[in-house]
C-alpha cells in the first residue's frame, strides 16, 4: 500500500533540490551523492509525529533486491529524524530509477547487520569513519519489497 499524506520538502536546500531533480528526471539526474559519483536512492517515509511525507537521498546499497538504509547522519551522536519515522512506521517507498516501489523495513543486528554494514562500507567507505566518530552503533535498516 503506498504511503499517503502531505509531502513536506526538506528544510535543507541541497536535499530538497536533489530529491526534486531526481524525481523530475525519473532518476536520470541528481542520481549520485554530489560530485562523488556514488549512486543514491530516494526514500519516502511518513513522519512519526506529523504524519507528513518526508523524502531524502541515501547511498544506494542494494543486494538481491533489498536495500540497506544506514542511519549514519555523518557520525552524529543522535540518529537522523528519518530513523524515528521508520521505527514508528516501517513502510517506505524507495525510488531507484524511474518509479518508486513499496518496501517494509526492519532494523538488523548480529551477523545480518555485519553483512549489510560491510556492503555499505564497500559502497561508501566514509561510513567506517562515521562509525569511529560516534559512540552509538549506527543502525542499519533493511528494506524488503512488499
Amino acid at each position: 500500500m503506498p504511503l499517503t499524506g502531505e509531502y513536506v520538502p526538506s528544510t535543507m536546500d541541497w536535499v530538497r533540490e536533489q530529491v526534486d531533480t531526481y524525481e523530475a528526471t525519473n532518476g536520470r539526474e541528481a542520481s549520485t551523492l554530489r560530485e562523488t559519483g556514488i549512486p543514491i536512492i530516494v526514500v519516502t517515509t511518513k513522519g512519526a509525529t506529523s504524519g507528513n511525507l518526508r523524502k531524502f537521498a541515501l547511498m544506494r546499497v542494494e543486494h538481491e533486491g533489498e536495500y540497506a538504509l544506514v542511519a549514519s547522519i555523518g557520525g552524529a551522536p543522535q540518529n537522523p529524524s528519518w530513523f524515528h519515522n521508520l521505527v514508528a512506521e516501517p513502510l517506505c517507498e524507495i525510488q531507484d530509477g524511474p518509479e518508486p516501489a513499496d518496501y517494509t523495513t526492519s532494523i538488523v543486528d548480529g551477523d545480518e547487520r555485519l553483512a549489510w554494514w560491510e556492503r555499505a562500507v564497500e559502497v561508501f567507505p566514509t561510513y567506517a569513519q562515521y562509525a569511529e566518530k560516534t559512540d552509538r552503533t549506527i543502525p542499519v535498516f533493511i528494506a524488503r519489497p512488499n
